[in-house]
């Protein structure tokens, strides 16, 4: 009777054995580039550190964010997000939050990742389900040596006169920008009372690789925008002057790549930006002050035009947000 007992003990270690090592989580441990619901650039980040599962997000515009959990479950890793949704009463007073909770699940092909989910409507009746897929994102190779890259002829895009050059990133939102006294000027004025106008991003019409883009802005008081670097990458414009580091102040490469010091000016001083972007590294001087020195970048920004990183792109300005002003834009393209 022992014996069984103990062959039956051993069968059911095993069994068990077996199914605690078939959930291998190795596929998944990488940086993935997601082409989220609606044409979306999203970003998904899985680790693994002390036998625990972590994973971070992108969706879409603002910040790459942790999950509420990650799990895997044979070959298919579960992740869960919450949001919350205010509750409101006929006189508009907010009378409950109330926490919704979706969940995304993915499946690893090689180097491709499709996914899956699901979203409760806000309502509590049913649920809003869509599939999307990414791609496993290159490692990232080792920090160019800058005195050794060739620079090709500098370009001007801004000519000071008018927005030749230039487009809206989406031709169906209003344009706030003109040129005026040789600056390029954003003024997304709202109406009281009035329904909220969309206004637009400013993008280049050309197309680039690898550079080093130089630039004059002035940010008004609470003042925001952004450079869009290959439509990817952001370095953020903001009046964050006197405000502890963070990847979210002037300079950052938004919610990924905190300054190494602050070196911002108060609203309405003019601010000089001195970028170069080679081989998926960043390196960032404002005012003079090197604030990034080559800097990885591991994936795009909120608001990127794609996920691809490894595609031309154009500069583009933020401009869905308050006034700023540019001025003496230049890029010169790194040549390979």
């Amino acid at each position: 009777m022992k014996r069984t007992s103990c062959v039956v003990a051993c069968a059911l270690f095993c069994v068990a054995a077996v199914a605690a090592f078939g959930q291998d989580p190795a596929p998944f441990l990488d940086r993935w580039a997601l082409t989220i619901p609606g044409g979306g650039a999203g970003w998904l980040g899985v680790t693994q550190q002390d036998g625990y599962l972590d994973a971070s997000i992108l969706w879409g515009g603002g910040s790459v964010v942790p999950v509420e959990s990650v799990y895997l479950v044979g070959d298919t890793l579960y992740l869960t997000r919450a949001s919350a949704v205010e509750r409101k009463d006929a006189a508009g007073k907010v009378v409950r939050v109330q926490t919704f909770t979706e969940t995304i699940t993915a499946k690893v092909n090689g180097d491709s990742i499709t996914l899956t989910r699901t979203k409760p409507n806000t309502n509590g009746l049913g649920v809003e389900t869509s599939e999307f897929s990414g791609k496993r994102i290159a490692p990232l190779p080792a920090a160019p040596d800058l005195s050794k890259v060739k620079f090709g002829d500098p370009i001007e895009l801004f000519n000071g006169k008018n927005l030749d050059g230039w487009e809206l990133t989406n031709a169906g939102q209003i344009n706030g920008w003109r040129a005026e006294n040789g600056l390029l000027i954003n003024d997304p004025v709202q109406e009281e009372g009035k329904p909220h106008k969309s206004y637009g991003n400013l993008r280049t019409k050309g197309e680039f690789e690898d550079f080093n883009l130089k630039l004059e802005v002035n940010v008004p008081q609470k003042g925001n925008s952004g450079i869009y670097l290959r439509g990817i990458y952001e370095v953020q414009v903001e009046d964050s002057f006197g405000k502890p580091l963070d990847p979210h102040n002037m300079g950052g490469i938004y919610s990924r790549v905190t300054p190494l010091v602050s070196a911002e000016k108060p609203a309405g001083e003019w601010q000089t930006y001195d970028i170069t972007l080679c081989d998926r590294h960043v390196t960032v001087k404002l005012n003079g002050k090197t604030i990034h020195d080559n800097a990885p970048l591991e994936g795009c920004t909120g608001g990127a035009m794609t996920s691809d990183e490894f595609k031309p792109g154009p500069i583009y300005l933020q401009g869905d947000h308050t006034g700023v002003s540019y001025r003496n834009i230049v890029l010169t393209p790194i040549v390979k």
